[in-house]
């Protein structure tokens, strides 16, 4: 069969746009056509996601934009505002969190199911109680998946809905839910031996000058994967476009990063947004400086899985510095990671565009960055 014959046949006669119920046909025939079928015929799935923690709702963006049939066409932070979009944008698919601010899910879902009915709810909570799954599936929502479990079952879930059918997560298939598909293996990560962790009471401040994004993705990719890998938690500050494309190598690479981002292991941050939390003058201020990280650092331990916790960073913070003209700014950004990194024993990779320094690998500056490193890459 050609795939037009899975199309509505074309008429001269103008079909009716209501069915007897009221919905709209031809949004009906959209959503009953296979996945492939949708996309071909250039009216990809659109999807609402609804998450109040920012780190974890990139994460689920970066993992549905991965399939060019889904389109994620607007986001929300906050129950009440989750229902004014479901009522105005009335998307195929809402990607649900339960403990959202001013109205939790659960109320989200039953309010939405009224006011968008053609809607499909697919809950993402960090829940795991079978008496809160029962409950959201009450609300008529269609599936069910637990924060952790989301780099391995998002994808599959969303699929399973949109095709017409249930999805609930595989650690509940002896409740009595619905069936669930095989797992599938993750491609394992083998991660670089440059990047082996670090054993406890040493330190490592490193820098990595890379001449395309090719090459600074793989030396990130590999350095936060050897960290999560080992147990311990990673701090990762990069431009947003680098960290949306980290988020979605390591998880091609095998890795669960929305549970590493659930539990706090894996803390994804914008480099100009930190930059601007301990700069004084157009230069960093070495108390503020010291404060924000060593919470950071504080917080990232907490969550390491191993004893004694140990935290690994990477970023670009000082390139990002460097790259607007400051750089005595930057020099002395990376002492003070360098002090920092001696004093809690961290792990730190740093990472500037090579092309940036003018007069090459032998100019002045260039030697004044590598000095204040303990290993250099290019």
């Amino acid at each position: 069969m050609s795939k037009n014959a899975l199309l509505p046949a074309k008429s001269s006669r103008k079909p009716p746009s209501k069915d007897g119920d009221g919905n709209d046909i031809h949004n009906q025939i959209l959503l009953d056509l296979p996945l492939k079928e949708r996309e071909l015929g250039g009216t990809p799935f659109r999807l609402l996601v609804v998450e109040d923690h920012e780190p974890f709702r990139r994460f689920i963006c970066s993992t549905l934009q991965k399939k060019p049939e889904l389109q994620v066409i607007c986001e929300a932070s906050d129950g009440l505002e989750a229902v004014h979009k479901a009522k105005k944008l009335h998307p195929d698919l809402i990607v649900l969190d339960i403990g959202l601010p001013s109205l939790n899910g659960i109320e989200v879902a039953r309010r939405i199911r009224k006011l968008s009915t053609e809607s499909k709810i697919l809950f993402v909570s960090q829940e795991s109680s079978t008496d809160v799954v029962q409950e959201a599936l009450a609300t008529g929502a269609r599936g069910y998946v637990v924060k952790t479990d989301a780099g391995s079952e998002l994808l599959e879930a969303v699929d399973a809905i949109l095709r017409g059918g249930q999805f609930v997560g595989r650690r509940f298939s002896s409740q009595d839910f619905v069936g669930t598909p095989d797992t599938r293996a993750a491609q394992e990560f083998r991660a670089n031996g440059i990047f082996a962790p670090l054993q406890q009471n040493t330190y490592r401040h490193e820098v990595r000058f890379y001449s395309d994004d090719e090459y600074f993705l793989d030396g990130f990719t590999q350095f936060i994967g050897a960290a999560l890998r080992a147990g311990n938690a990673v701090i990762a500050v990069a431009t947003e476009s680098h960290c949306d494309s980290l988020l979605l190598r390591l998880q091609a690479h095998g890795l669960n990063i929305g549970s590493a981002i659930e539990q706090g292991r894996y803390i994804p941050l914008d480099a100009a947004e930190t930059v601007s939390t301990f700069m004084v003058n157009d230069l960093p201020d070495p108390g503020k400086f010291s404060k924000i990280t060593g919470d950071l650092i504080a917080e990232a331990a907490k969550a390491a899985k191993v004893e004694p916790a140990r935290v690994a960073a990477c970023g670009e913070c000082a390139p990002l510095l460097w790259a607007q003209g400051k750089a005595e700014a930057a020099i002395r950004l990376e002492h003070l990671w360098d002090e920092i990194a001696k004093s809690h024993g961290l792990d730190v990779l740093c990472a500037y565009p090579l092309g940036s320094f003018q007069g090459g690998v032998g100019s002045g500056t260039f030697e004044r960055i590598c000095a204040e490193h303990t290993a250099v890459y290019s």
